[in-house]
């Protein structure tokens, strides 16, 4: 275990919002933070002391800024896996490569957590349109392709209904790394965010039920509207999956929620602070962003209880531009990201509503 004490430097690979919030939090706890990051004007080096704009692949400039921090995390798992293997040879790296290879390839990640016994879709791997027809007499129509990597926000996947949507499908993604996955017909996704420090301590936040518009999350509701046993089951899990992946951070889970397939599936992990956790930053004592610093500084992990139920809603492109509307909102705590240009799809914000004592019983 490695105690990372305030004044060191937090460095964070990726310059968005999520390394944003996570330089906000660091520095909350006392710690300076160094953003590596080759995109030019990125939300994170409004709130950074420190920026190196270098590409993941610049072996000479990692060493450098691995040099100059004390720990290191990063915001978005689609970063090599070799840019970490350089850094862990200098300093210490959480979430470990490991764990990024795991989850940055579809299939690794399914087979890791089948492997655990931890329920997913139905899957198979292919890498012709052939393998694809086959797979699908297995699996059965309707379902979905999907590349093993680079896919967010509904890239890089198509539904396929009949075999006569196959082809366009499989144009569409442009890869021979694709799995075809059984398409699940669920009523509500939810996710859960878990926390592991390095002495094994796990905390999770509650269940949270997401709304997506056009691929992208749009609403996240806390609690979720699930039953009780449900909710229980979901957090038992995410505590499953952190600790045979032997992490260390926030990680989220998500999970289908069917009332027509009596088995709970996983529909991916990811190994970061999340879209669906911003709610916490205004609803529970420790917000996802502390808790992941906390966790890599191998700080005592917060409380995650909840102050309330919370509703949190992503500003996406042009409705970034009612923020008047929601600054004269008294109930509404608003965040605006730093970017310039609100283009479409484009997560430019979020607000938090809270509304204390509604929860669940």
């Amino acid at each position: 275990m490695i105690k990372v004490t305030p004044g060191a430097t937090v460095g964070i690979l990726g310059g968005g919002q999520l390394g944003r919030m996570l330089a906000m939090a660091a520095v909350q706890l006392g710690y300076h933070t160094h953003i590596y990051c080759p995109d030019e004007k990125n939300p994170a080096e409004q709130v950074t002391d420190k920026i190196s704009r270098f590409d993941y692949e610049d072996e000479k400039a990692l060493i450098g800024f691995a040099k100059a921090v004390d720990v290191v995390t990063y915001e978005f798992e689609n970063i090599p896996v070799e840019t970490v293997n350089i850094l862990s040879r200098y300093v210490t790296v959480f979430p470990s490569a490991e764990v990024l290879q795991i989850s940055q390839d579809r299939l690794h990640e399914k087979k890791f957590l089948n492997n655990i016994n931890v329920n997913t879709a139905p899957y198979a791997p292919v890498s012709t349109m052939n393998e694809a027809i086959e797979a699908l007499k297995q699996i059965g129509y309707p379902a979905v392709l999907k590349t093993r990597r680079f896919g967010y926000d509904g890239k890089g996947q198509a539904i396929v209904r009949t075999e006569r949507d196959v082809q366009r499908a499989w144009q569409s993604l442009n890869s021979c790394e694709v799995i075809v996955e059984g398409f699940i017909d669920f009523d509500m996704e939810i996710s859960v965010l878990a926390a592991r420090g390095q002495d094994g301590e796990i905390k999770c936040f509650d269940p949270a039920e997401n709304i997506h518009k056009n691929h992208i999350l749009d609403l996240s509701i806390v609690p979720a509207r699930i039953d009780p046993v449900l909710r229980k089951q979901a957090v038992e899990i995410a505590h499953h999956i952190v600790s045979e992946l032997n992490y260390v951070g926030v990680l989220a889970v998500e999970f289908f929620v069917s009332s027509s397939d009596p088995i709970f599936r996983v529909n991916e992990i990811a190994p970061r602070v999340h879209n669906s956790g911003h709610w916490s930053i205004e609803a529970c004592p420790t917000s996802q962003f502390e808790q992941h610093i906390r966790a890599i500084c191998g700080l005592p992990l917060g409380e995650t209880s909840l102050y309330g139920r919370a509703e949190m809603k992503n500003l996406i492109g042009d409705e970034i531009l009612d923020m008047d509307i929601y600054l004269k909102d008294p109930d509404a705590n608003f965040h605006h990201y730093g970017k310039r240009e609100a283009r479409p799809g484009r997560k430019m914000g979020h607000v938090t509503r809270i509304f204390p004592h509604i929860l669940p019983k």
